[in-house]
């Protein structure tokens, strides 16, 4: 149901201490605007219904009876509304009070999740007041006979991925937050009703709490705080709302506003999170009462933005900060390789494009840390049957800027030799015309290395293995790769920040191979423009490493992929493309796992990576039925 999102709201209303029915009014606009937007759940401030700010007022029982009578009436008025709310309330239960979330979803209450953390340090004295939550005791309250405690679980019926746990304010603060064990217990989405006062830097670190404890359970996470209304005797509140997923703050409200702040969260995301991580103990919090109900909701258009370039930082400075630290990462990875094979050379095919153009700039990073001589890296150049006077020039000029050492070795002859010896139609321009070239080239660095005492440097990136996008055997195979943990979108980032530090001629080099169209140049060019275009044959890789990122880091379907693809790509590609790219993504992706099941090393850089010895195991021959079925019924 809505691929595993969840619209969900926290809302500060303006409210007046003391006055309950006014606040219940504040509660049910906002509740009736939280319907209009498609919101399902929707939580308010810590005692909204009478104000946080009551003090002594709390021990009057007109307040405590107004509250309830007020929340009865909230309930039956809002009986209509496919909203799930949790709304701040004091409960009167046998000689305590409880400070209680109110949870309630279309004209019945279903449970009051009460505080565990009363704090009662500084300008907080709520232990004068309330007592802490029982672990669950049953009540009568609003005309409802429904559970009381600390370990409740809502759990939306037909949702299969939604479960709300609720919190309250300190207890998030505190060192084990009940939201830790409602998650292990099944909760992906936690709500915190909130009256937390504003103070300087206490924003950012409110954020900083959420953030992390979204991150920690592998959850979303709405935080509503109090705002405009409450009593500034001796306290401010900014009604600093909150949103986040995993880490992520999705939304967040200006401070010293009321109203709602909503965002879409990912809860089938949460879910494939924690089966993926092993280290996640789902169920080990086994005390929690769950409690079902129906919560209708229908299809709604994606308001989160998704962003159509997930493997690439946003900003100057982050994505500067990124690519150096992949830069290094890369050659790290090599120096090791280098130390321990006791080489001090290296071979890398340079054919003027993005890939070979990387490898060279990581080799000379490498060989710099190590303190070698960069002519111990030897470039190769080989032009064949494809090759044009640009890329050429350019490969050569890069070495040479470099300092590397340059070769260069034309197959063509080569290549005809063996085409004679195989019976092979030089004019046949089929795979086998274009596979033997490839072949060729690496035989020529293998033989070159082995010449020299070094290593051949792959140069194919992660966008090229997950559509099998290489020659098996051929620039498939090296003794070291560096690139195969990065996709092409980032390949490109890598080699325009590269450009940016080094400036200079080297500096234009280095961007005219970015401007450069990508192409293998495996057959014969019309006068000097390059006859193949990789994204004209199989596909646009900002399309394909889009569809990647999902694939693997969340273990999304094409139907999830598809409508995020959808959202990312509005107005840049229509939805007939998209599922054309999709489905010859996913029938590349399965039928190539061959190459990928022996490929050479490759550091990882990032979250996704497709070695058979770490982050991807999958047999060569699964069946990709189910994934293509359910392109083609999009």
């Amino acid at each position: 149901m809505n691929d595993g999102f969840f619209r969900a709201a926290a809302a500060t209303p303006a409210i007046r201490v003391a006055d309950c029915r006014h606040n219940a009014e504040a509660v049910a606009e906002l509740m009736e605007e939280a319907a209009a937007r498609g919101v399902q759940a929707v939580v308010f401030p810590e005692l909204c219904l009478t104000g946080y700010t009551c003090g002594d007022l709390f021990l009057q029982k007109p307040l405590l009876d107004a509250a309830e009578r007020e929340l009865a009436a909230l309930i039956e008025r809002t009986s209509g509304l496919p909203v799930l709310a949790a709304v701040g309330v004091p409960v009167p239960v046998n000689g305590a009070l409880y400070n209680c979330a109110a949870v309630f979803c279309g004209g019945r209450l279903l449970g009051l999740s009460a505080k565990s953390c009363v704090p009662n340090y500084g300008e907080f004295y709520e232990a004068r007041h309330f007592t802490p939550a029982p672990e669950c005791v049953e009540v009568s309250f609003a005309g409802f006979s429904v559970p009381l405690g600390s370990s409740l679980l809502y759990r939306p019926e037909d949702w299969e991925d939604c479960a709300v746990g609720v919190e309250i304010c300190e207890d998030l603060w505190s060192p084990e937050p009940p939201s830790t064990r409602l998650a292990l217990a099944g909760a992906t989405l936690i709500l915190n009703l909130s009256a937390s006062d504003e103070v300087i830097g206490k924003a950012a670190y409110r954020r900083e709490l959420v953030s992390g404890q979204s991150a920690r359970l592998l959850c979303g996470y709405v935080y509503a705080d109090a705002g405009e209304g409450e009593s500034t005797t001796d306290l401010v509140f900014s009604g600093h709302n909150l949103l986040a997923e995993n880490g992520a703050v999705l939304a967040e409200s200006e401070p010293f506003t009321t109203g709602l702040t909503q965002a879409d969260l990912d809860l089938s995301r949460m879910a494939g999170e924690r089966r993926r991580v092993t280290t996640w103990q789902g169920g080990k919090y086994t005390a929690a009462r769950t409690i079902s109900f129906p919560l209708p909701a229908a299809p709604f258009r994606l308001h989160r933005r998704v962003d159509p370039a997930p493997f690439v930082p946003k900003g100057e400075t982050d994505l500067a900060a990124r690519c150096e630290m992949i830069l290094n990462l890369q050659a790290a990875g090599l120096k090791t390789r280098l130390s321990c094979a006791h080489a001090s050379h290296v071979v890398v095919g340079v054919s003027g494009g993005l890939d070979s153009t990387l490898a060279l700039l990581v080799c000379a990073r490498a060989f710099d840390s190590l303190g070698l001589p960069r002519e111990g890296i030897l470039a190769v150049s080989m032009p064949g049957f494809g090759t044009t006077g640009r890329t050429k020039s350019n490969a050569q000029k890069l070495a040479e800027l470099l300092g590397a050492s340059f070769r260069e070795v034309p197959i063509g002859e080569s290549v005809r030799l063996h085409f004679a010896d195989i019976g092979h139609d030089p004019e046949k321009r089929d795979v086998t015309y274009e596979n033997a070239q490839a072949r060729e080239r690496t035989q020529v660095l293998m033989d070159l290395a082995n010449e020299n005492g070094g290593l051949v440097i792959g140069t194919g990136d992660l966008s090229e293995l997950a559509l099998g996008w290489a020659t098996y055997n051929g620039d498939h195979m090296s003794m070291y790769g560096v690139n195969g943990s990065i996709p092409k979108t980032l390949v490109r980032h890598l080699v325009r920040y590269a450009a940016g530090k080094f400036g200079g001629e080297l500096a234009d080099v280095l961007l005219d191979v970015l401007d450069t169209p990508v192409s293998p140049e495996l057959l014969p060019p019309s006068g000097d423009d390059i006859a193949q275009k990789t994204e004209d044959i199989v596909g646009p890789y900002e399309l394909h490493d889009f569809f990647l990122y999902y694939l693997l880091r969340f273990g999304f379907g094409p139907g999830k992929i598809y409508r995020l693809a959808l959202a990312a790509f509005d107005g840049v590609y229509d939805a007939a493309t998209i599922k054309k790219w999709l489905s010859t993504f996913f029938r590349r992706f399965f039928a190539q796992q061959f190459k990928r099941s022996c490929l050479p090393d490759v550091p990882k850089v990032g979250t996704v990576a497709l070695s058979p010895r770490g982050d991807w195991r999958m047999p060569s021959d699964a069946s990709a039925r189910l994934w293509l079925e359910e392109i083609e019924a999009l």
